[in-house]
């Protein structure tokens, strides 16, 4: 299981706004079926099988291109940790746990 960090920035759209791009990027991505996502103001946090996730980045980042823009930047950051199950979910917990300690 992997967290993964995925930000999809078109360049040459004619304009500023990029949240049309943004919303066909999750269209795809909210049909995998076996990826979990949360959508972020900054990116689009992914949770599953490495392999899942990396293929469907490949395919996001097209989804620009489809729309028109001339070129696209992809980042994407992976926490890919194999000593024990890591979940968006349990990593904000175990920031939140270190917190109430303090």
């Amino acid at each position: 299981m992997a967290v993964v960090e995925l930000t999809v920035v078109p360049l040459g759209t004619g304009s500023p706004s990029i949240s049309k791009y943004v919303a066909g990027c999750l269209e795809l991505i909210k049909r995998k079926e076996n990826v979990k996502y949360q959508l972020t103001p900054m990116g689009t946090i992914l949770e599953g099988d490495l392999t899942d996730i990396l293929e469907l980045v490949r395919q996001v980042h097209e989804v620009p291109f489809g729309k028109g823009a001339q070129r696209v930047i992809t980042t994407v950051k992976i926490d890919d940790r194999r000593d024990r199950e890591l979940t968006m979910e349990g990593k904000l917990q175990s920031v939140y746990s270190k917190m109430e300690k303090v």
